[in-house]
């Protein structure tokens, strides 16, 4: 029986290749794509795949709260990370939401369909190109309140952050949440007030150096 795998990357090339690899292998059939982490969350929903491939830099919503997010609905989910970033922060933070696996995309053909099989199997995978660097600060960590991202700020107030930083004003964040342009304003002046930031500018500056965006 075939492992079915999402794909989420904002990147179409990247998903065209990562499909064109994974269905090369007899026992994988990619069955959708997601370019941010709003759709990988929908997509989870509507298509329940075996494993979610996630990047961490996505728009609208980024890999980090899709992760919370997909987890939070569905705790069985399977999500191994495919990110640029080996920050030993975002390898801490995505284990903390859940996710399976981890790895580095520059890593090998034959890695991600491992690390793939591994995670569909029950197990966890840690790309060995950082687990030399994370893997005794990780298990540290576990016991102890280490930094997140953004730990002031609700799950709605990073998404309203993010959606800033990426340039949308306050009537296009209001139809993308479903809610109104007031209430995006309120969001907006809780979170400068939380962050103690004056200007967009310095919220999206934050945004970024959080990894909430990779604008």
């Amino acid at each position: 029986m075939s492992i079915t795998v999402l794909l989420a990357d904002d990147h179409r090339i990247v998903r065209q290749g990562l499909r064109a690899l994974l269905e090369k292998e007899g026992d994988m059939v990619v069955v959708g794509e997601a370019s941010n982490g709003r759709d990988a969350v929908r997509l989870t929903v509507e298509m329940s795949p075996d494993v979610i491939v996630l990047d961490i830099s996505m728009p609208e919503m980024n890999g980090i709260e899709a992760a919370r997010r997909i987890i939070a609905d569905n705790p069985a989910s399977r999500i191994l990370v495919l990110s640029m970033h080996g920050d030993k922060r975002f390898v801490v933070e995505m284990f903390r939401a859940g996710v399976k696996g981890y790895l580095l995309k520059d890593c090998a053909t034959d890695e991600l369909v491992r690390a793939i099989r591994t995670i569909h199997a029950g197990e966890t995978y840690l790309s060995p190109q950082i687990a030399g660097l994370v893997v005794k600060d990780f298990i540290k960590m576990i016991p102890e309140a280490s930094p997140e991202t953004s730990p002031l700020l609700s799950a709605r107030e990073r998404e309203v952050l993010q959606l800033l930083a990426e340039g949308k004003n306050a009537k296009e964040i209001a139809f993308i949440l479903s809610v109104s342009s007031k209430t995006v304003d309120t969001f907006r002046q809780n979170i400068m007030k939380k962050l103690e930031l004056n200007t967009v500018a310095e919220l999206t500056k934050y945004a970024i150096r959080e990894g909430l965006t990779s604008l």
